[in-house]
């Protein structure tokens, strides 16, 4: 059954592939996006260019710290699902832009929050992230682990969706679910992100700067299977888990109808080997400079995901080289190299 579904960060990376795919499926889809000039806005108008046109796709070029906006975006277009994957992005970002982590993560938040609340929405759907697992060393990450020790302030501004979500959950019976994504990658990504400065830069014969000495290993996650579990997991609203006990409280469910998940390949790699991927896809080798660990960042992202599996039967399962091939061929064609 078509759905009226509002996506925030319609013409991002992750947004506007899963805008490809919700369109594909006939939903009626209302995109939000503030096209800030955090990296290159001209990719963002060319993603959004591959439906900006389609009939059942109406595009809002605002932002989600415009409270007043943002509720007359609800008030008019009364979307049944949300998807929340707008948000100011990266951990190194946050050190010295605090604020910008603050207005969009945090009060923007609220902002689609209230708006859940007020015009009844059935289920939202928004992106959290691995960097909650912060000072956490067990591996694999699980959410039924205790999250309280964050390392940026980016980690900590999806820590606090986490919790706001669970309070409108228990408040006004929303059901909200949280996915933890765990280092997205693929064609239309962001330029800021390693996969990005790497191609550019070997293709260039520019040195590349690899941090922890490529020690580091990254559940890296093809885009495709991200939106996968994005779709699944929005077609089925948060149940409550009746069997939640406060005396023993399990981070990864409630009482309320609020649920986490991580999405992650769930098949770390050490960012040696996924470099080595990217210089086989390209056919030439990089000049890497190897630097000690950058503050904020953690040596290693695991997912477990052991719950998504069980409850929706879907596991992330694109390769790091079939994924890097993919991605090698589109910016090839995309920016003609």
């Amino acid at each position: 059954m078509k759905k009226q579904i509002l996506v925030t960060g319609s013409a991002g990376f992750i947004g506007s592939t899963l805008t490809l795919r919700l369109l594909a499926r006939g939903d009626d889809i209302v995109g939000i996006d503030n096209h800030n000039d955090y990296y290159d806005p001209a990719i963002k108008e060319a993603r959004l260019s591959r439906f900006y046109d389609h009939s059942k796709y109406t595009h809002l070029r605002i932002d989600l710290s415009d409270r007043d906006a943002i509720d007359q975006a609800f008030k008019i277009h009364r979307p049944q699902s949300v998807v929340n994957l707008a948000a100011q992005a990266g951990v190194r970002y946050s050190i010295d832009n605090p604020y910008a982590y603050i207005d969009s993560n945090i009060v923007g938040f609220a902002h689609i929050l209230e708006g859940c609340r007020h015009y009844k929405v059935d289920h939202l759907v928004y992106a959290s992230s691995s960097s909650v697992y912060g000072a956490n060393t067990a591996m694999p990450f699980s959410v039924h682990d205790n999250v309280d020790h964050p390392l940026s302030l980016y980690a900590a501004s999806k820590k606090a969706n986490e919790l706001m979500a669970h309070t409108y959950s228990h408040l006004y019976n929303i059901p909200t679910t949280g996915l933890r994504f765990f280092t997205v990658y693929g064609p239309w990504g962001r330029p800021d992100m390693a996969l990005f400065k790497f191609t550019k830069s070997i293709l260039a014969g520019e040195p590349i700067q690899v941090f922890n000495f490529g020690k580091h290993r990254r559940d890296f996650t093809y885009v495709d299977d991200i939106v996968e579990g994005i779709i699944r997991v929005l077609d089925r609203p948060a149940p409550i888990n009746k069997a939640w006990d406060s005396k023993t409280p399990d981070p990864g469910t409630s009482g309320a109808p609020w649920r986490v998940y991580n999405i992650g390949n769930n098949s770390p790699v050490e960012l040696l080997d996924y470099i080595g991927a990217i210089e086989k896809a390209l056919g030439k080798t990089a000049n890497k400079e190897l630097l000690p660990l950058q503050a904020g960042d953690v040596p290693d992202t695991y997912a477990d995901v052991q719950d998504l599996v069980d409850e929706f039967h879907y596991k992330p399962a694109t390769s790091v080289e079939e994924g890097i091939g993919r991605f090698v061929k589109w910016y090839r064609d995309y920016y003609g190299v």
